[in-house]
């Protein structure tokens, strides 16, 4: 009988498991599972097998995260908390948690039950009951919950204290005058010797209490010890709490020049090494330094650039050396990786381009790489150009000059800006770039052409006496340009350069063939040519003034009859086109410089006013100074029209003198056993020969080391065995001994009671 038992429900597990992985089969292929009504539903959750009640979980969860309707469901789900199936409690934890706050009196109702699976013997189903109460976001159960939360502080499994960790903030989000409690709590947790528990911990005291340094300085070391084992969430966690704890309580130290300063100051081997200077890091924040180095090899890359941002914000720059490396090889990864990689690289290389010259070929634009991408590397090539050798200038002017001939407009336009960003920063190259924007000028493309001559005017204006030539260059291809923009910006060119060479100029020559052909230009090019010819007659009347004058003091009066000069004719000629044209806005700048023109004292200081160059900044200059891993580094600050929430700048060093005791970091040794005290560095190979070498030699050694023959320890074995006979022989004569004695201790006890008869007979 009890053999067709164990047949029995052998079968009937095989049919089990049968079903069940006929149920899987069905699940995994799309659109196999047919959608029941709401009565055959309940069916499912109110069935007393698990296996149905399983099925109804997992469609109303399909459900649920589908945004469809399964509030009606709750009273069917709710009721089966009780369930000692795992997997059961799980989905109804997970809809509890989702409907809670719409229907809380029901929620409330499987409080006890909640309750009663925190004392479960499965860690599990404890730290799930946990996280599942701390989620029933009822602010009447936060007495029920911070008491739930002491009991898994105090629990014997890691998993649970970390749930009770996570469950912390939910609490306090009910209800902050439960702080005082859960810092207490807290504290507790960051003490945790589980690397998890005490990561769970630190992202807690970071949501409820992060100006509450004083609960780190205990946990300091222990915390810095267990960051590299921690999993990703509790490592950035703790790296940006490092980070301010670092700035709070480690004074900034004067940087201390490098002893080759004073060895020799004039040799060219020192003149690195003088200007070098090396700052006095206090111990604890080296151990800090020292340990997040693994955690650089992360496969996270957010991992990755919290450490660079913690060496950049309180490390020095031998430890921002070694970040730049791993940070360049986030750029193998998906765009959208790169693309946040290189925002975080670009705001580095403001800082210290030169570190970032020898990576020169990993910011090549690749042509899968994508419009903002392309935009970034173009900014890194130009920040790092200055600072290149010559062959590596020669390999960025090559690819800057490759994409600004070609076909995509965004990576022309990019590039165009980056040669002219180039040419500002190195003047020795400046001629070079100016050559390749030079052959832009004619391009087909105006808006291309516009910008090219946008970044010609910045050069011209940096240097314009060593460009008079390039002026006239492009005088002479005013008949190729075609843009509005291009046009306009030549003709303000020429007449910034309308007084050099007195009336040796160009300037007059050009003003008479743009009138030619006046009324069919753009009135961005007409306000340009009347300017021109505004300064064009300026220049001769101020000629004329100088040269009366000169007469004057010779004391030349002899009275000549002048002709009207051609300048003067053609600004006549100028006001008249333009009085008869159909922009107001130019009618009435006509009017002001005539009326200007009348004071050519007040004209020259409108007018011919010397500019100032024009400096293109890098685009990101707006990102500058911006927490590296941030939203608000990629967004420049913005992110709408209030901006971006959330954002925290870091505190300033704290002043010297003004720290804490660094006593307070020092942890107490409380070793619960044997394991917990701290090992020794030595092998333990080595420790056994020192134990042996300390231990006397017994038998001759030879040699005078100590070693031993097979002969000497026979020898040793013989004369033990001889010894161990001797000794019981001693044991049996002594044995022998005690038992003569004892017979005549007998023997002597006895006479004396005769003698004592015969005493007393006698008597």
């Amino acid at each position: 009988m009890e053999s067709i038992a164990k047949i029995s429900s052998l079968m009937e597990t095989a049919r089990e498991l049968t079903l069940d992985a006929a149920q899987a089969t069905r699940n995994m292929r799309p659109g196999s599972t047919k959608l029941l009504d709401r009565n055959q539903m309940r069916k499912l959750l109110d069935s007393r097998s698990d296996r149905d009640i399983l099925d109804g979980l997992r469609r109303v969860t399909g459900m649920m995260y589908k945004n469809q309707k399964t509030l009606p469901f709750f009273s069917s789900v709710v009721k089966n908390v009780a369930s000692p199936n795992i997997e059961i409690k799980k989905l109804v934890y997970i809809y509890l948690i989702h409907h809670a706050e719409q229907e809380p009196d029901l929620a409330l109702l499987s409080i006890n039950t909640i309750q009663k699976s925190l004392s479960d013997s499965n860690p599990v189903v404890r730290a799930l009951a946990l996280k599942t109460m701390a989620g029933i976001r009822v602010p009447v159960i936060s007495q029920i919950v911070s008491l739930a939360i002491k009991k898994g502080v105090a629990d014997m499994s890691p998993h649970v204290r970390k749930a009770a960790a996570l469950a912390i903030p939910k609490c306090y989000c009910l209800d902050p005058s439960q702080s005082p409690q859960l810092i207490d709590y807290l504290t507790t947790l960051l003490a945790d010797k589980q690397y998890f528990v005490a990561g769970a911990a630190v992202a807690a005291f970071r949501e409820i209490c992060p100006e509450r340094i004083d609960l780190i300085h205990p946990n300091y070391r222990g915390l810095v010890r267990k960051l590299v084992d921690m999993d990703e969430w509790s490592q950035l966690a703790v790296l940006r709490l490092m980070t301010v704890y670092a700035r709070k309580c480690f004074p900034r130290r004067k940087a201390v020049k490098a002893e080759a300063e004073v060895r020799n100051t004039s040799d060219e081997f020192y003149d690195e090494a003088t200007t070098d200077t090396q700052n006095a890091i206090d111990p604890d924040l080296r151990f800090l330094l020292n340990s997040i180095k693994p955690l650089l090899q992360s496969r996270n890359s957010a991992v990755v650039i919290a450490v660079v941002r913690c060496y950049v914000d309180i490390g020095t720059k031998d430890y921002v050396k070694l970040a730049i490396g791993p940070l360049i090889a986030l750029m193998r990864g998906a765009q959208d990786i790169q693309q946040l990689a290189l925002y975080n690289i670009v705001s580095i290389c403001l800082m210290r381009p030169k570190d970032f010259v020898k990576y020169a070929s990993h910011f090549l634009v690749r042509s899968t790489d994508g419009a903002a991408v392309s935009e970034l590397k173009f900014e890194i090539l130009t920040l790092i150009f200055p600072y290149s050798p010559n062959h590596v200038k020669s390999l960025i002017l090559k690819e800057l000059e490759h994409f600004s001939k070609g076909t995509n407009k965004s990576l022309v336009r990019d590039a165009v800006r980056a040669i002219g960003r180039c040419a500002q920063s190195d003047k020795a190259t400046s001629s070079r770039c100016l050559r390749l924007l030079l052959s832009q000028i004619t391009s087909l493309d105006g808006a291309l052409a516009a910008e090219s001559l946008t970044v010609i005017r910045h050069l011209i204006q940096q240097d314009p006496d060593s460009h008079g030539n390039t002026v006239i260059l492009l005088a002479q291809n005013l008949d190729s340009a075609t843009d509005p923009r291009a046009r306009a910006t030549i003709v303000w060119l020429v007449g910034e350069f309308s007084g050099l060479n007195g009336e040796d100029n160009i300037a007059p020559d050009v003003l008479r063939i743009l009138l030619k052909d006046f009324p069919s230009e753009s009135e961005e090019a007409k306000r340009q040519i009347l300017l021109l010819a505004a300064k064009v007659h300026l220049h001769q009347v101020n000629r004329e003034a100088e040269k009366a004058k000169l007469e004057a003091s010779e004391g030349d009066e002899k009275m000549t009859m002048t002709e009207t000069h051609p300048t003067q004719l053609l600004w006549e000629y100028t006001l008249q086109l333009v009085r008869y044209d159909v922009s107001y806005d130019l009618r009435d700048r006509a009017r002001m410089f005539k009326a200007l023109l009348a004071v050519p004292q007040l004209a020259t200081l409108m007018l011919l006013v010397p500019k100032l160059a024009p400096q293109a900044p890098s685009p990101s200059e707006s990102r500058k100074g911006f927490a590296l891993g941030s939203s608000t580094l990629v967004l420049e600050g913005g992110g709408g029209i209030h901006g971006l929430r959330g954002y925290e700048t870091l505190p300033p060093w704290v002043e010297a003198g003004q720290e804490p005791d660094p006593k307070l970091r020092e942890e107490e040794v409380t070793a619960s056993s044997r394991y917990d005290s701290p090992r020794s560095a030595m092998p333990a190979g080595d420790m056994l020969d020192q134990a042996a070498k300390s231990a006397p030699a017994k038998g001759p050694a030879i040699d005078g080391l100590g070693k031993k023959t097979l002969d000497d320890w026979l020898a040793e074995e013989e004369s033990e065995e001889e010894e161990d006979d001797d000794e019981e022989e001693e044991t049996e004569s002594e044995e022998e001994t005690e038992e003569e004695s004892e017979e005549e201790s007998e023997y002597e006890e006895e006479a004396d009671e005769e003698g004592e008869g015969d005493r007393l007979v006698s008597s």
